[in-house]
Formats: C-alpha cells, structure tokens, sequence
C-alpha cells in the first residue's frame, strides 16, 4: 500500500463515485421506473417520501451523534463504513427488484419499505463518509483541491448512472441494473476506505452530551442558513436528474434510447467545468463563490423551457451543466469553515452530528421535489405513464424549468439572510 495514497483526495474520492453511482440512478429513475413504468400513482410515491422524511429525521440526526462518539483502534467513521457496505447493495437491489403480480396497494408497501431500508444505509454511509472530508482536510486551499477532485469524481458517476442507466435496462432490465452498481459500489468504496486514516486526536476527546450537543449545532445560525438555502438548490439537483427521461419522452419527443444523450450532454459538461469553478474559487472567498454559483445556477434552468428537439435539450443541458458544476464545488468550503469553527468553540471536532443535520435537511429536499411533481401533475391532470393527462408536455416543462428557477431564486434569497464572518477570515460575509 503506498504511503502516498494514505488520505490523498485522489483515493478518498474513490467514495464519492461509489456512491454515487447507485444514489444518482436511484434518485434519477425511481419515480420513472415506478411511476411511468409499474403505474404506481405520484399520490402513493409521495405519501412514500414524506414517511421516509419522518423516518429521517429521527435516525438522521442520531447517526451523526453515534458516530461522534464512536472510538475504536480503526477511527470513528470506518467502523460504520465497512458494516454498512453490504447493506447498501442488499437495499438498492431491492428497490429495483419488486416481485411481479403486485396491487397498487402491494406495490406502495413494496417500495415504501425498499425506500426506509435503502436511504437509512445511505444515510449511514453519507453522514460517516461526510464526516471524514473536514477532518482530513483543512484549510481552504486544501479542501478547494479536495473539493474540486472529489466533484470530478461525481460528476463521472452521474454521467455514469444517468447515461448509461437507460441503456442498461433496455438491454437487461432494472434488476440487473440494480446488480452491476450495487457492485461497483461495494468495490469501489471498499477501495476508499482502506487509504483513509482518521486522525487519532479526534476519537480521543470527550464526547459532548446528547442535550447539548443538539443544543450548540441547532443554535448556529450560520449553519442553519448555509444548509436551508442548499436544500433549495440541492431539490433542483434531484428534480432536474428525475425529470429528464419524462422531459424527453414528453417535450423534447425523442425516443428513450436517446435519453442517455440528453443526459450525457449535462454531466460531460460538467467535468471540465468543474474545473473552471476551481480556479475562480481561487479568486475569491468560499463564501462569494457560493453565493456566485448559486446565481448562476438559476439563470442556467431557463433554456431548458425552450428545448424542443434533441439538440435544443442537448444545448441547455450544457448550460445547465455550467450551474450544477459551481453548486457541486463551493458548498464543501463554506460547510468546512462552520465546523472548523465550531471546533474552536467546544474544543471537539464534531463533524458527524453536524453532517448527519446537513444531510437530514439536503435530504428532505427529496420531499419537495415529489410535492412539486405532485402539485403540477395535478394541475396539468399527469398521474402516471399510463394516465399522462391532456398536456404531459406543459407539465415536465414547469417542472424542469420554473420550478427549479422559483426554488433557487429563494435558495439565493436566504443565502444573504445572515453574515458569514469567520474569525480568520474577514474578507467572509
């Protein structure tokens, strides 16, 4: 094993493409695959989300708490890693495996459980992986690095997942797929996790109370504010992801093996310019990055009401691309920098609870995303693939395009609800 290796953001972002594989095919097709393909109707799908969000808040926070005060001779986050590792391919299997023959009823009961099963083992593996970014990395310079290494390795998984997915199940089917990247997954973070090395003075410290160490992370209101605008953007993320395959069956009206296309010409983009963020992160302070690229994120959504055909989509997928790419970089420095002074304050390095809260309100953006599927279905008459309504064309254009630019705008709105000025860092508003 080479010294080099050991914690290289190189090796630790193996993690992030391995979950990302399985979480992006998973956030990008289950409404397609359950909704247009099994006839499950979007009312069930959410009443399945918003169980899940009460489900979540409870076992999110405690995650996050758990491993903070996990001390063992592998580190605190290791442990939860390695165990959950199985799981994770077990549950994501089952959400694209449902037994055949199955009542709506039967239907809802069947994913409903594959989605409390699958997102608790996600929940485990994002909070404990999470943990480890802040912790092994410091300094803005450092972690801008990391941060720009860890997102092209992302952004290789999304075009990976949403790409090739379509063409995966059209050769196989959803089980298979479901199979091939429940594997990639387990060898790819089982990779991650044999170079990383916890530092050894933080599984040292007292752990703080359950009470108070609630009390201190939900009375940061920089926190607070910093994660509630990215829940916002991080619903357009996942909005945009899953509404692609019905935007091109019912807007753009091309045929389904040209989706990988579409979706190709949003990640491919994404790669190089996740670079270009690097450098202008360089250029000014994490906080301005952030907010830049939270603007400029909304502005790239517009094109997408104007697409027509394959190449309209393919040219707004593009500058949508510009966008997402700046939402996938910046967040990780504002975030380091609320724990890193956090630390100063109690003494502890507490990124587990603080990445387990972040990840409970970024994942209770999946909840907003269905109710916004929900309410526009209703309005234009879309239930499912085999009742699409009068006008499914108008539907999936305000979903894709107004939508997103409605909920970024108020994302950018509380982005400047509070100042974020960091002891060390004046130049930080």
């Amino acid at each position: 094993m080479k010294r080099s290796w050991i914690n290289s953001p190189y090796t630790f972002a193996l993690g992030m493409f391995a979950m990302m594989v399985p979480s992006q095919a998973f956030s990008s097709f289950y409404s397609y695959f359950y909704v247009e393909k099994l006839g499950l109707g979007i009312g069930l799908a959410t009443l399945a989300r918003t169980i899940f969000l009460i489900w979540d808040a409870v076992n999110n926070p405690l995650f996050g708490y758990w491993s903070d005060r996990t001390n063992t001779r592998y580190g605190r986050r290791r442990p939860w890693v390695f165990g959950t590792i199985p799981l994770f391919m077990l549950f994501f299997i089952m959400v694209f495996s449902p037994p055949g023959g199955l009542t709506q009823n039967t239907l809802f009961i069947w994913f409903l459980t594959a989605l409390i099963l699958f997102e608790a083992a996600a929940t485990v593996l994002w909070v404990n992986y999470g943990a480890l970014f802040p912790e092994l990395f410091r300094g803005d310079r450092l972690r801008a690095k990391a941060s720009a290494i860890q997102q092209g390795y992302q952004v290789v998984a999304l075009l990976i997942a949403s790409a090739l997915t379509p063409i995966i199940y059209s050769a196989l089917n959803f089980p298979s797929m479901a199979l091939i990247y429940a594997l990639v997954f387990g060898v790819f973070m089982f990779l991650c996790m044999m170079y990383v090395r916890e530092r050894p003075e933080t599984s040292q410290e007292q752990p703080l109370k359950l009470v108070k160490a609630f009390k201190i992370t939900l009375s940061n209101r920089k926190f607070w504010v910093f994660n509630i605008s990215n829940s916002f953007a991080q619903t357009v993320n996942g909005l945009i992801s899953s509404m692609i395959p019905f935007y091109a069956k019912y807007v753009l009206r091309i045929p389904e093996a040209q989706v990988s296309i579409l979706l190709a010409s949003v990640f491919v983009s994404v790669i190089p310019l996740v670079f270009v963020w690097y450098w202008i992160i360089r250029r000014m302070d994490g906080v301005k990055a952030w907010r830049f690229s939270l603007i400029i994120y909304a502005l790239s959504v517009i094109p997408l009401w104007f697409g027509t055909d394959l190449v309209s989509g393919i040219i707004a997928g593009v500058i949508v691309g510009f966008g997402l790419a700046g939402f996938l970089v910046t967040p990780a420095i504002v975030s380091g920098r609320i724990i890193d002074e956090d630390a100063e304050k109690t003494g502890l390095r507490r990124e587990g609870i603080y990445t387990a809260v972040a990840g409970f309100i970024t994942r209770s953006s999946g909840l907003i995303s269905a109710l916004a599927f929900l309410i526009v279905g209703l309005i234009f008459g879309y239930e499912s693939g085999d009742n699409p309504g009068p006008d499914p064309g108008m539907t999936f254009r305000y979903l894709i395009s107004v939508v997103p630019l409605c909920l970024l705008i108020v994302s950018v709105l509380i982005s400047y609800s509070a100042k974020f000025i960091f002891k060390d860092d004046p130049s930080s508003e």
